[in-house]
């Protein structure tokens, strides 16, 4: 076991905040303006390579080697420790490169050979503490920590997003001689989301196969699910292009797992409509502990115009070939945001094709009024950039990002996807 005393910091220069879609005043009701608005109009920026910080992974012994952190597991992200006295350790968390979007994932194990009650405070280079911490004894089931043991500090003096998030925070947790996760969402890495995959091709009307490969040469895999051979109509959903967007991929799983079920209403949707799914569109980054980036450093969601990353250039060649032989109806990119947010196409672009968006968000809303979703509609489509205007520009199909919150509960996020789902089945029966 390597083992590592001194702080490894990385040195990075200044974060700007990436966005997503405008609002449009045309399609968007008064009442739908009052929630979130979600990030303004995104900014046109390259997507050829960029150099990133790949981490040093090793362990850290402190108190003469008896307390030890590590980031020795994919999904870690820890770029340095120091122990300041008293039980009392501070992290460092930097991203892999920048100007890069707030959104500073963290994941790392700490163990004692003494149990014991630590205090670890988290920082971030140029950064606020965007996600409430999750703990885990096993890395594969987590919890959020017990609010009586997060201290924020420097609380934010904003009203919603990064400007409300603290400037840091101090975790208090109970060590024992096995590892504690502690990460800031559940770890959906690779493997784990590929177990899925596989588990859910166990039935027959399901395959996965690979479709390419991603900058650091791991396979991207498709799911198709497909019960007639004779169906014409297709749909793409596609998750996680931002690694630490992990309630966007659960709200997924949710929709594909109800499409994928035996309800009447599934079946006689999988006769009529086959289902093209990527779950993982950054694994890389996924695996890595990536805030944002693929390993070429860029945003893989501002690269549905040039196609300079392998894993965008994936979709659009299997899009490309497929689009020979289907009618792709429905497109949808899954991703997380500060609460929950539809970016759809204005109707004053796609016309009467688009309005199929609005009835699905509509019919959602109608089934779960306990909790608003917001709306922001764009209504600009050059250039594409992003996956949804890539969709609907060069195959047609209504399209959307839709994104949850970081912090929406996991049961509403299944019961989302679910919802979701059994809609926009409904919506497509009906054409």
């Amino acid at each position: 076991m390597r083992i590592k005393s001194l702080i490894a910091i990385g040195i990075l220069s200044s974060m700007v905040l990436t966005t997503s879609c405008k609002k449009s005043s045309e399609t968007t009701k008064p009442e739908e303006k009052t929630g979130y608005q979600g990030q303004g109009k995104s900014p046109v920026v390259p997507t050829v390579d960029k150099p990133i910080q790949k981490q040093w992974r090793g362990v850290w012994a402190f108190n003469d080697s008896t307390t030890f952190f590590s980031n020795k597991f994919d999904g870690a992200r820890l770029n340095g420790v120091a122990n300041d006295g008293n039980d009392h350790y501070t992290i460092w968390v930097t991203a892999e490169n920048t100007p890069i979007n707030v959104s500073p994932w963290y994941a790392f194990q700490v163990w004692s050979e003494k149990p014991r009650d630590i205090t670890v405070q988290l920082n971030y280079q140029d950064s606020r503490s965007r996600y409430y911490p999750k703990i885990s004894t096993d890395g594969r089931n987590f919890t959020p920590l017990d609010s009586t043991r997060f201290k924020a500090i420097n609380p934010g003096e904003g009203e919603f997003g990064i400007e409300a998030a603290p400037e840091s925070a101090e975790l208090t947790i109970s060590v024992t001689e096995n590892p504690t996760w502690i990460t800031a969402q559940e770890l959906y890495t690779s493997s784990v989301v590929q177990e899925w995959v596989d588990s859910l091709s166990q039935k027959p009307f399901i395959e996965n196969y690979p479709i390419g490969l991603s900058k650091e040469k791991r396979t991207m895999y498709l799911m198709e699910i497909n019960e007639s051979k004779d169906s014409k109509k297709a749909i793409m959903i596609i998750s996680r292009q931002h690694p630490p967007e992990v309630t966007g991929f659960l709200a997924m799983k949710s929709f594909i797992e109800t499409i994928s079920g035996d309800s009447e209403l599934a079946k006689g949707f999988r006769q009529e409509h086959t289902v093209f799914v990527v779950p993982l569109m950054n694994p890389d980054g996924a695996d890595n502990g990536h805030w944002r980036h693929n390993m070429g450093g860029i945003d893989l969601n501002r690269d549905w115009q040039n196609f300079n990353q392998p894993e965008t250039r994936n979709i659009r060649d299997f899009l490309v070939e497929k689009d020979k032989t289907y009618d792709f109806v429905f497109g949808a990119d899954f991703h997380s945001t500060w609460d929950d947010i539809y970016y759809p196409i204005d109707t004053t672009v796609t016309g009467k094709k688009g309005k199929i968006i609005f009835d699905w968000i509509e019919k959602i809303s109608q089934r779960l009024p306990q909790k608003k979703t917001n709306l922001s509609a764009s209504d600009e489509i050059d250039p594409t950039m992003v996956s949804s205007k890539y969709f609907y520009v060069h195959h047609g199909m209504p399209a959307i990002v839709f994104e949850l919150g970081d912090n929406t509960s996991r049961p509403f996020l299944k019961e989302k996807g679910n919802v979701a789902a059994e809609e926009i089945m409904k919506l497509l029966m009906e054409q």
